[in-house]
């Protein structure tokens, strides 16, 4: 697995990079258009205050989506809870930084009460379509790379649809596999000998994997029917125990699919 950590910290680092440039970009352009009353500052002082709304903003809403589908699972909540959470709590630091940035360095005072809750539900409101632009951003380049490399070109024939799956995988993963797990907007396949990254959606992902069987047993897990070694119940939650030594959580809605097909 060594040989495939670099090309996921790669990946990721890639991503960040254009959207730091991206937002920089955006900072600048709003800094030079002065919108809201802004135009009658120094230039200098719009470039602080928009590039660090930009930014600001960036590390405050943007991971919302990704903590959310981790969370979800392990709260047994619908991730769309746990983003309006994670939105409402990013708009405190985000709220406080719209009054003091353009305030400063002379005219900081603090508001009353009515004027700093109005600000937050505006703030609120612009973090949540923030939020929402990443998430549906962020999943859509997440799906269009992998189906533009799961086209054959050199083959008149196309491959099988779990064996598109595998070809996503670097050699040394081998073509066991036993488990899909959704991870931000990755999926990481785990085989018998290790897991690795691919950058796809979850549905995506089971979508090629018809020849292998298995089943989504949570909105984050697919897995293989034969790498399940033991059922585990804590009190009314359900865990499949794989071979690798991973737990799989079972939703409670999926316990009856599974019941059905003999798993459990």
């Amino acid at each position: 697995m060594e040989q495939g950590a670099p090309t996921e910290k790669h990946q990721k680092l890639r991503k960040l990079l254009i959207d730091l440039a991206c937002m920089g970009v955006i900072g600048v352009v709003l800094a030079l258009i002065g919108p809201f009353g802004s135009f009658q500052d120094p230039l200098a002082l719009r470039l602080i205050v928009w590039v660090g709304f930009a930014y600001l903003g960036y590390f405050l809403y943007a991971p919302i989506d990704g903590v959310a589908q981790r969370l979800a699972p392990a709260l047994d909540l619908p991730a769309w809870a746990v983003q309006f959470v994670g939105v409402m709590v990013a708009s405190i630091p985000m709220s406080a930084a719209v009054w003091i940035l353009p305030r400063l360095p002379d005219r900081l005072r603090w508001p009353d009460a009515e004027t700093a809750l109005t600000q937050y539900l505006y703030v609120a409101v612009v973090g949540g379509m923030i939020t929402l632009l990443f998430t549906l951003g962020q999943r859509g380049s997440a799906g269009e790379p992998e189906r533009e490399q799961a086209q054959p070109r050199d083959s008149a024939r196309k491959p099988e649809p779990a064996t598109r799956f595998m070809d996503r995988l670097p050699p040394e993963l081998g073509t066991d596999l036993l488990a899909l797990e959704m991870e931000d907007h990755y999926v990481r396949a785990h085989t018998r000998l290790g897991s690795g990254l691919v950058l796809m959606r979850l549905g995506d992902a089971i979508a090629e994997l018809h020849g292998i069987d298995g089943l989504q047993v949570h909105r984050s897990w697919w897995v293989a029917r034969d790498a399940v070694e033991e059922v585990r119940r804590e009190g009314r939650n359900l865990r499949l125990s794989l071979a690798n030594g991973l737990e799989a959580p079972v939703s409670r809605n999926r316990a009856g699919e599974l019941r059905d097909a003999g798993w459990l």
